[in-house]
């Protein structure tokens, strides 16, 4: 009987089988090898152990870790300070570091006052009493994740971690202590505590798409939230009376007054940086690097809003403004007819924000301008550059690549740049930046265009 070749083999070795034995072995061991390469050690990660593992639905990071965020490792960082926006900026820093490091952050404390120098004045908040803890762990499930202090095993075991500073402390030495961190045998601790410096002042290694998806998963709970809703609805209340008002003039020869509103009236929102402070930190900013386009005086901003190609008028136009100019009333003067301008005084809730710390009452302003059917700010605020950005995703998950030239729902527009027909800049954000520079700090080279 003839042996067929693929079990000349086994006859060697003294199986003496015929052909249909002789496949089924060779199946079986085929079957064998199979399942020896293609599950090498996936049982380490079963029982118990699976428990400490949140998988990484998304695409990964081009510098993170391969298998999972561990819950039962976690990174501590400094109280986050600065601005609602610089204190944004750092608290995704350091998730995305964490992440990184392969380990849970611990849900850092924020700061309610507004102090830059004075740190021992910085009146500390929770990061839960801003931003709904379970809603970002929900929405961010499998990208980064938050923990509780309460969660720790051992809260005396922490190794601390010292953030390099100085020049001498590039980029590229940032990143190897990082590296050097995740792995054993620092592994093995608990918790790794980071000491130093706030994470905004980090080297930055992360890309605009990281930040973007953090930054999607800050909710704010529901009193700011709720606040932001009164302001936002007496802003179109206002509006639709202007609107009626319009309709029911002489001049349009039917009274359709009584005609109920089927959507919701527009407004605008305008982030003015005109104050003292900022004026002369601009100037300066101007100076050092030899670029006109970043100071904006009232009545160039007023001029250019009143110049955006095809705005609907009457609008409401709310403006954003520090605590310092709500008592200028010529902030509210010489706006171009039909743009009817509001700030929270006039709106009636300055003694509604009085009653927040200053985080929350930039929380509530930001929401304000987030929801704004058109926005104008400058391109060298955070403030505006990260609102910016959020309004740039929204447009991406419609499909929106580019509002050039076009009319495109929720625009955004810088009016420190002089755009078309003498308006504003039309403005989305870069999503395919390596790194959150530009809207850190400002740029003048924005456009109306996005690489997702």
């Amino acid at each position: 009987m003839d042996v067929p070749p693929y079990c000349k083999h086994f006859k060697v070795l003294g199986c003496h089988l015929n052909s249909f034995a002789c496949k089924c072995v060779v199946l079986a061991s085929i079957a064998l090898i199979l399942r020896a390469v293609l599950l090498p050690t996936f049982h380490s990660f079963g029982g118990a152990e699976q428990s400490k593992l949140v998988f990484i639905s998304n695409l990964p990071l081009s510098l993170g870790q391969k298998f999972g965020i561990r819950k039962d490792k976690f990174l501590e960082v400094p109280q986050i300070v600065w601005g609602l926006n610089n204190q944004k900026i750092a608290f995704a820093r350091a998730c995305l570091t964490a992440r990184f490091l392969n380990r849970t952050l611990l849900m850092p404390s924020l700061s309610a006052s507004l102090f830059y120098k004075e740190v021992e004045l910085l009146e500390p908040i929770s990061f839960d009493k801003v931003f709904q803890f379970k809603k970002f762990n929900s929405l961010c499930n499998g990208f980064v994740q938050l923990g509780e202090f309460s969660d720790l095993r051992n809260r005396t075991g922490a190794f601390e971690l010292q953030k390099g500073s100085g020049r001498r402390w590039t980029p590229e030495r940032d990143l190897d202590q990082l590296k050097q961190h995740n792995e054993d045998p620092y592994n093995e601790f608990e918790v790794i505590r980071i000491i130093g410096k706030n994470p905004f002042l980090w080297h930055d290694h992360w890309p605009v798409k990281d930040y973007a998806k953090v930054f999607e998963c800050l909710v704010l709970v529901d009193e700011i939230m709720n606040e932001a809703d009164k302001v936002v609805s007496r802003i179109r209340e206002i509006g639709a009376a202007q609107v009626r008002s319009q309709n029911e003039s002489p001049q349009n020869g039917i009274n359709r007054a009584e005609k109920p509103l089927l959507q919701p009236v527009p407004y605008v929102a305008v982030h003015m940086r005109i104050e003292i402070d900022w004026m002369i930190h601009c100037k300066k900013l101007e100076q050092r690097s030899n670029i006109t386009q970043i100071c904006s005086s009232k009545e160039e901003i007023m001029e250019r809003v009143g110049n955006i190609a095809g705005l609907k008028t009457p609008v409401v136009v709310y403006l954003a403004v520090a605590d310092s100019l709500l008592h200028d009333p010529s902030i509210l003067g010489g706006w171009k007819e039909g743009l009817i301008p509001y700030e929270k005084k006039k709106l009636g809730f300055e003694g509604t924000f009085k009653k927040f710390p200053y985080l929350i009452q930039s929380a509530i302003d930001y929401e304000v301008c987030l929801r704004a059917d058109v926005f104008v700010g400058n391109s060298f605020s955070t403030f505006s550059n990260l609102i910016v950005l959020d309004r740039t995703q929204k447009l991406i998950r419609m499909g929106v690549t580019s509002s050039c030239g076009v009319d495109v729902r929720w625009p955004s527009y810088a009016y420190n740049i002089l755009g078309e027909a003498k308006g504003p800049q039309r403005w989305m954000t870069n999503m395919s930046g390596s790194s959150l520079q530009a809207i850190s700090y400002g740029s003048n080279d924005i456009s109306c265009c996005v690489d997702p």
